[in-house]
């Protein structure tokens, strides 16, 4: 609206109706939606017609020189040249352009006529939008709302389908007025095309009560339920995302899942990890100083072991040149990501040499599902019991998350000994349970994945102790190359 208020001002100017003086504060437009209807009207129209009269006497042809008698010469910077020349056709077509922004303003109108911002989105969810994006939760609170408007759309595309409740399912369905609402039929519901996205080997809906959702399967989708009975669905049988040895993780719970050509082509995919040995790699972490997993309170389970180990990984990939948006750590329990976050608060919050550099995401797998990053830092926090990622669809989210790097911290033993992992595990078990890093490399590196990297540049870190020491002297040395 701003910039078309502009050119009505600029055209004003033009034709000598008003001056730059007469412009509001700050050199903003003084014209309205209103009083840009009524200068068309008066001003500009008027001038089209009598340009129009003019070359209806004149009898020229399309492609005669018409500059001399067209009233708009000062508004357009090309026809102030000298010699410059204007056909008739391009004469109509320069008014096409003035006409378009008063039709557009005319658009906008309303918006200056309304007095609430609630009135304004009514008017553009109702006339103006031709796509509304929203949760389902905003749809179940908004439903009664948007019938009174007389909402309507055609069509409804459902993302993340699989993570949603049957009822949440419904409820975009519904924000049209139907049989239940008005008898008028009239007002009866377009809806003519229902499209449904999701992933039924990831996480389902989240239902706290075990009883509705283990017995009463109420955290079953509808998106899953009709993939159980068969209803026809077309099934993705490539992926984009991530390197081909990354897919391989988690490709296997899919049919026929293969990989598209750029992932194996471009130099993002083909460049090797900096500083790090693999692409991927899962890291045993044995107690620390004693400990492996604590409970402070029930349930809030917490590894100050792996949260060490994660954040060392995350401080020595920054220190190397990787954008820290680029990196996120994720865990499988919410006290574990308290943990991490109460770590990183200390090792690059205020004062430290690292301050300011912040992960793209510290979270749950659960919360992340939907997201990715380049490079993701897995702690998985159990020492005693492998937990709820027992559950293949909650690995399944874990692993697939990472598009160039996956770096895995856990009990090894524990994890790639249980028998619903184990066909994901196993292509860990073929990597070395010790943290193998590259010396001398500043991101980016031109090494390809796959090229040998000689002995003598190799390291392999024994502990999260010897990892934190790496990364306390480089921070010196970053320190003093700072100063």
């Amino acid at each position: 609206r701003g910039e078309l208020l502009e050119k009505v001002q600029r055209l004003s100017e033009a034709l000598g109706v008003s001056g730059k003086g007469e412009r509001g504060a700050g050199g903003a437009p003084s014209y309205t939606c209103e009083t840009s209807e009524y200068f068309f009207f008066h001003h500009v129209k008027r001038r089209a017609d009598a340009f129009e009269a003019a070359i209806a006497k004149k009898e020229g042809n399309q492609s005669a020189n018409v500059i001399d008698i067209f009233p708009f010469v000062e508004y357009f910077p090309d026809l102030q040249n000298d010699g410059a020349t204007l056909s008739l056709e391009g004469a109509r077509a320069k008014m096409g352009e003035i006409e378009s922004t008063f039709a557009e303003l005319a658009e906008y109108r309303p918006i200056e006529l309304l007095r609430s911002q609630r009135q304004r989105t009514d008017y553009l969810l109702t006339k103006q939008a031709r796509i509304v994006a929203m949760t389902c939760t905003h749809a179940a609170i908004a439903r009664s709302h948007l019938v009174k408007l007389g909402f309507h759309y055609d069509n409804v595309l459902m993302e993340e389908a699989g993570q949603m409740l049957d009822v949440e399912t419904f409820v975009p369905l519904l924000l049209q007025r139907g049989e239940s609402d008005d008898d008028d039929s009239s007002s009866a519901s377009r809806l003519k095309r229902v499209i449904i996205i999701g992933d039924h080997n990831q996480l389902p809906p989240v239902v706290k009560n075990q009883s509705f959702g283990r017995y009463s399967h109420y955290d079953q989708s509808l998106f899953a339920r009709l993939i159980k009975l068969g209803v026809p669905s077309i099934e993705l049988n490539r992926q984009g995302r991530a390197r081909p040895e990354l897919a391989r993780l988690y490709s296997w719970r899919y049919d026929d899942l293969g990989d598209l050509d750029h992932v194996k082509t471009r130099d993002v995919f083909r460049r090797a990890n900096t500083g790090l040995g693999h692409t991927f790699q899962l890291v045993n972490v044995e107690d620390f100083e004693g400990q492996g997993e604590s409970t402070p309170t029930a349930y809030f389970y917490q590894n100050v072991g792996e949260a060490e180990y994660a954040v060392a990984l995350f401080q020595y990939m920054v220190l190397i040149g990787y954008p820290p948006e680029k990196i996120s750590i994720l865990t499988t329990y919410n006290g574990q990501k308290e943990l991490l976050l109460d770590i990183l608060s200390q090792r690059c919050g205020e004062g430290t040499p690292l301050a300011g550099a912040a992960p793209g995401a510290v979270s749950t797998v659960d919360q992340y599902q939907g997201q990715q990053n380049d490079y993701i830092i897995l702690s998985l926090a159990r020492t005693r019991a492998v937990g709820h990622l027992r559950d293949i669809r909650r690995l399944v989210v874990a692993v697939s998350r990472a598009r160039l790097g996956l770096y895995v911290f856990c009990r090894k033993s524990l994890f790639c000994n249980c028998h619903e992992l184990r066909r994901t595990m196993d292509q860990f078990g073929g990597m070395p349970s010790k943290l193998r890093l590259v010396k001398g490399e500043n991101f980016p590196t031109e090494r390809i994945v796959g090229d040998d990297v000689p002995e003598g540049d190799l390291h392999e870190v024994d502990d999260v102790t010897e990892l934190g020491a790496l990364v306390h002297s480089m921070q010196q040395d970053f320190v003093a190359n700072r100063g």
